[in-house]
């Protein structure tokens, strides 16, 4: 019996780190060109035509690797000179955040509270240590439900309406108050609904 060793995945800064070092000078002329915007916020199709923009033998060197992967799950970029961050949505439901110095070319992941801080400057400049006033909404979301397929995700829609049908057929007293709002509407005198 053959012996299956596991293999660690690598962190999507591990993977940039290694790609800068392989194509440093094609990752940078794309990086500088992203600088170049100035200060502010760069949505996912202005980084992509940033990308489609620099030369086609550089955009076909980085296509095949982990950077052209980090562009096409990139949603936003953060650039307040000379960092941009970068927010990525590599699969649905699941978030990383990653900044890098293009001067100095070093790749650092954030933590969410670090990227909305990092984003935050883009206003406020540094905050020198103020308090930041942050809401906690998670007791208005006791009672709601959460998807835990990642196919609803998206989809938010259609998990209501299968989690409320499903609600109303298993909880035969939940069609009480059905039965009465359909009973109440009518027009001129005439039941719309029913009868």
């Amino acid at each position: 019996m053959s012996e299956r060793a596991l293999t660690r995945v690598h962190s999507i800064r591990e993977r940039v780190d290694e790609t800068l070092k392989a194509h440093r000078n094609e990752i940078v002329a794309l990086l500088t060109r992203i600088e170049g915007k100035g200060k502010g916020i760069l949505q996912h199709h202005q980084i992509v035509a940033e990308f489609e923009a620099i030369p086609e033998e550089t955009r076909t060197t980085l296509a095949g690797g982990a950077f052209a992967e980090v562009l096409r799950s990139t949603q936003e970029a953060i650039v307040v000179p000379p960092w941009i961050a970068l927010a990525l949505r590599p699969r649905p439901g699941v978030w990383e955040y990653i900044r890098v110095n293009v001067q100095a070319l070093v790749v650092e992941e954030l933590r969410v509270a670090e990227y909305l801080h990092f984003k935050e400057e883009l206003v406020d400049g540094g905050s020198n240590g103020n308090f930041v006033l942050e809401l906690d909404f998670e007791p208005f979301n006791a009672s709601f439900p959460r998807p835990t397929l990642s196919k609803y995700i998206g989809n938010g829609v259609e998990f209501l309406n299968r989690h409320l049908s499903a609600k109303l057929f298993h909880d035969k007293e939940s069609l009480h108050p059905l039965l009465a709002f359909l009973k109440v509407h009518c027009h001129e005198g005439k039941n719309m609904m029913l009868k």
